[in-house]
């Protein structure tokens, strides 16, 4: 079987090389037109399998898998390409070049796949190729967006031991609506329409759970939701959010280049997208020191949305209280919770189960009062017998809702408009 596998590879891999050079000599791009990279493989294959009826090379068993293999070395990510073709596979990752997982429904699977340390290296590459970025010894982290919108995060050794860490989050594509949630029992219809009147009537949002638990999703589906003449501006590490706006720009980070120069920041891109006349501003996850320059611009008037780790809403809360302590010792949290207080208006909270369910816990309003250091918040949907359900309580602030016209009557009763 090693044996059958390493001819098949072989057989590949000659083949590619010599589509690679009939397009060096013809000056055409393949990535950009899938019809004629299956014409040059289709002709470097006819032409391969006579040769190898003749007796100078192995015969392919399979010409149309191999054809397939062909152009994904090409055109996609080689031995990869599969799981991106897979609308079933969410992320993809290599611990070792013999251990390749994939995840479904959030369940991690095993993979049969085994590579070489040069095939892991050669996908990376691949992969970076078009973003600008790089990972070597004085940069052994990276984090990029491929074409497709997927996610790209790398990490080498000796920061990794022995081999090369990928991970791949795969760019979602069935998700774009709140209703689609609803569909598939994440979100109750009662709730998305409270989120909904929250969106439309311009609420600070904070959206926090866990890795992989379904923060960027949501985001998405509530932008959508958003009014249609909004301008919205998002500011994130690498591109991930994926929404529907008629009026929006996207900002992402930019490592340092080789000098050590040329470094965007999370911070930066917050100051810089405040130049840009949003009237939504959005920041894909707050990690650190940036928290200070979302809660300013947010304590300005302007609505915005961020996604953050923690274990719960109200946990969320005391997180966004921290991390701007970060931004240097003048900061202080007798200004800072008051002022997370002041600004964050709905916090959602997701959750992934033990069988890779996604689904809303809960959905509490921050009452804009502290007591003894702690933000005072009411649950306004929780989790009960399975299903995101009102408790009676409505938001404490209800300005901006009747500043825009919203009834929350119908909704906090249960009832999907």
């Amino acid at each position: 079987m090693f044996q059958q596998d390493a001819v098949v590879h072989a057989a590949v891999s000659l083949i590619a090389e010599r589509v690679r050079e009939r397009v060096r000599l013809d000056g055409v791009d393949l990535g950009s037109d899938r019809s004629l990279a299956d014409d040059y493989v289709r002709d470097e294959i006819r032409r391969y399998s006579e040769r190898a009826l003749g007796g100078s090379l192995p015969l392919l068993a399979d010409e149309r898998q191999t054809a397939r293999d062909v152009v994904a070395s090409i055109t996609g990510f080689g031995p990869l390409q599969v799981f991106f073709d897979d609308d079933t596979v969410e992320e993809i990752w290599i611990n070792r070049p013999d251990r390749v997982f994939v995840a479904r429904n959030g369940v991690a699977e095993l993979t049969d796949l085994s590579l070489t340390a040069m095939q892991v290296r050669d996908l990376v590459e691949r992969m970076l190729q078009s973003t600008g970025r790089r990972v070597d010894l004085s940069s052994p982290f990276v984090d990029a967006s491929l074409p497709d919108g997927s996610r790209l995060h790398v990490v080498i050794p000796d920061v990794t031991q022995k081999h090369w860490a990928v991970n791949i989050r795969k760019f979602a594509k069935r998700i774009k609506e709140l209703r689609q949630l609803v569909a598939l029992g994440s979100l109750s219809p009662a709730a998305a329409e409270f989120l909904r009147l929250c969106v439309v009537s311009g609420q600070n949002i904070l959206v926090s759970g866990a890795t992989q638990s379904g923060k960027t999703t949501l985001l998405g589906a509530l932008l959508t939701a958003a009014r249609p003449h909004e301008r919205i501006v998002t500011v994130e590490e690498t591109f991930e959010l994926s929404f529907t706006a008629r009026d929006a720009v996207g900002l992402q980070c930019r490592q340092p280049s080789l000098e050590g120069t040329g470094e965007i920041t999370l911070r930066r891109l917050i100051k810089e997208a405040l130049r840009m006349r949003p009237d939504r501003l959005v920041v894909g996850e707050v990690r650190e020191a940036e928290a200070l320059d979302l809660l300013i611009a947010l304590n300005s008037g302007l609505p915005g949305m961020c996604s953050i780790h923690a274990n719960s809403a109200r946990d969320a809360l005391a997180k966004l209280s921290t991390l701007p302590l970060l931004a240097g010792r003048n900061i202080d949290s007798s200004f800072v919770v008051p002022t997370v207080a002041a600004s964050i208006d709905i916090v959602v909270h997701c959750a992934l189960d033990g069988d890779g369910r996604r689904y809303i816990s809960q959905i509490v309003a921050p009452t804009g009062e502290v007591t003894a250091g702690t933000i005072d918040a009411d649950a306004i949907f929780e989790l009960r017998e399975g299903s995101l359900n009102p408790t009676g309580s409505s938001p404490a602030r209800v300005a901006k809702f009747h500043a825009a016209g919203v009834d929350l009557a119908d909704a906090l009763r249960g009832e999907s408009v």
